[in-house]
């Protein structure tokens, strides 16, 4: 592209509302004690009072305050109220000059609906640390690949908020660290470990900024100007209660979008409850899906990766660069996630 398209496209893009690839990775500031955290439901709603205590106390013992948003009480059907009072409960945290951070109570379903209504020059101007995972893949990617903002892909407030999550948690948002991350190493009495293992799909080691989120999310917003570019990028992903051809199907997709052809590395964490359902003989296995569609790239990957709907979990940055090292399975951050 010579430079008057460039001058010509940048222009434009605001108005058509197309993704900048050319966005400038924006960090948020670290959160410290004492900071209010925006309690959101971007997608389900939370359907007992006690759910929202228990967030605020988990906040509340890390060292938070905590701010509702306003319609966090709604319930529109299967959704936290209706598209335009969960995106308005989104522009409003990000733009109380109260509120350092964000968290979304759940997932569910519901975060792609309220993108085309989030105001992403108002979110740019006010970059805040926001967390979630599962369907708040939408909202991660969204806002990063409109506004260049730093995302974090990590528990969302009804998670278990054990010594293990917390110690990333705090790790990456607030002491502002290079993570290591590795799997936790813990035989029990067995010989050898048998939970939470690595399985390397393709040596070697990768560097790359860090994308991906939700497979089954990620997929359903793929070719919009919601997912940012995966060029040289490190692409990771988790899934929950898929079976072996739903994953097949998905990460054929990426693989037709060119997803694999453009990245660098690849993880994928945990497939939780992914085993082949009732009247699936012969099924293929998730081992048999990395073999078909990964391993041919030839670029490092790995699976298990502490990453999905787990009690133990990575807090994940989406926009920093990373080396990933296949053989050891480990992600190292290469600069810190927050300012």
């Amino acid at each position: 592209m010579n430079r008057r398209d460039f001058i010509q496209n940048i222009a434009i893009a605001p108005a058509l509302g197309l993704r900048l690839d050319d966005n400038k990775i924006l960090k948020p500031k670290r959160l410290k004690a004492g900071d209010t955290i925006g309690l959101v439901c971007p997608a389900a709603p939370a359907y007992s009072k006690e759910t929202f205590e228990v967030v605020a106390e988990s906040m509340q013992a890390l060292g938070f305050k905590v701010k509702y948003g306003k319609n966090i009480w709604k319930r529109y059907g299967y959704l936290a109220g209706n598209d335009a009072e969960r995106a308005s409960d989104i522009n409003e945290m990000f733009a109380d000059p109260t509120v350092h951070g964000i968290l979304c109570v759940h997932g569910g379903w519901g975060c792609a609906r309220i993108l085309p209504l989030l105001d992403y020059q108002l979110i740019k101007k006010n970059p805040k640390v926001i967390v979630g995972y599962s369907d708040v893949t939408a909202l991660l990617l969204g806002l990063h690949a409109q506004t260049g903002l730093v995302t974090f892909h990590g528990p969302v407030g009804g998670s278990t908020w054990n010594d293990f999550s917390v110690k990333y948690f705090k790790s990456v948002l607030m002491n502002a660290d290079k993570v290591k991350y590795e799997n936790p190493i813990n035989k029990g009495d067995n010989l050898t470990q048998v939970e939470d293992r690595i399985s390397t799909i393709n040596s070697g080691i990768a560097k790359g900024k860090l994308i991906g989120g939700n497979l089954t999310v990620l997929c359903h917003i793929l070719g919009s100007k919601f997912v940012p570019n995966f060029k040289n990028a490190i692409v990771f992903c988790e899934d929950v209660q898929e079976q072996p051809y739903s994953v097949d199907r998905m990460i054929n997709h990426m693989k037709l979008c060119g997803v694999f052809e453009e990245m660098n590395g690849f993880v994928f964490g945990k497939c939780t409850k992914c085993e082949p359902g009732e009247g699936s003989y012969g099924s293929l296995t998730l081992e048999d899906l990395w073999e078909d569609h990964i391993k041919p790239t030839k670029k490092p990957a790995f699976v298990g990766s502490m990453i999905g709907h787990i009690n133990n979990k990575f807090t994940i940055p989406i926009g920093i660069e990373a080396e990933i090292n296949a053989d050891q399975g480990i992600i190292q951050f290469l600069e810190s996630a927050v300012e």
